[in-house]
């Protein structure tokens, strides 16, 4: 379920052998969540690219 809700493929994490369930849910836990960054990392370009860097994020230009 964590795999599904985080948009990795199903067994990702929770299919490595010898992997606790604890030790499975901490590793999701502690990972990034792969839209979030790549939502961050296509805003940061886009800012870039169109000269304004630092727009709305309290930075002056």
């Amino acid at each position: 379920m964590v795999e599904w809700l985080m948009g990795l493929p199903a067994g990702h994490v929770t299919d490595v052998p010898g992997l606790s369930r604890t030790a499975q849910l901490r590793a999701l836990g502690n990972g990034v969540l792969p839209d979030q960054a790549s939502a961050a990392i296509r805003l940061l370009l886009d800012r870039a690219t169109a000269g304004d860097a630092g727009a709305g994020l309290g930075v002056a230009a």
